[in-house]
């Protein structure tokens, strides 16, 4: 496995459990209140910087890359746009929820769900892409 696949596995696992957790505590949050009264910022931006610096370190205990050949940029690429589509539609969405006056917290989880969709979309077309060729 290239240092660009296990990169990818890596970004993958951290797009689905950061999420996870902070799905968790909005979950438990909820329960006990409406959307409107729910803090939901701090444990937001925690997950958001979680994620990347994990991400982060993750990077830096995969190891360093190899040489990237046309075959990476090329999946690198591939899953990028696809990833962009889901992102776009997501955006749309919370775009949706601003108009129809939504309150912050259903308009800022759909961006942040956005994003973790884009994540996981772009990294399973690049790890299908490296498993069964580009």
């Amino acid at each position: 496995m290239s240092y660009e696949e296990r990169r990818i596995w890596a970004y993958a696992a951290v797009a689905a459990v950061v999420p996870a957790v902070y799905v968790v505590i909005m979950l438990g949050r909820l329960a006990d209140a409406g959307a409107a009264e729910v803090s939901y910022v701090r444990p937001l931006l925690v997950a958001v910087a979680a994620g990347i610096v994990v991400n982060f370190l993750a990077g830096m205990l995969i190891g360093t890359p190899d040489r990237r050949d046309e075959r990476d940029v090329g999946i690198f690429r591939y899953g990028t746009q696809a990833g962009y589509f889901v992102l776009a539609a997501g955006a749309a969405g919370a775009l949706a929820l601003t108009l129809a006056e939504a309150a912050h917290f259903w308009i800022a989880n759909a961006l942040y769900l956005a994003f973790i969709l884009d994540a996981l979309t772009s990294s399973a077309v690049k790890i299908v892409a490296y498993r069964r060729g580009f």
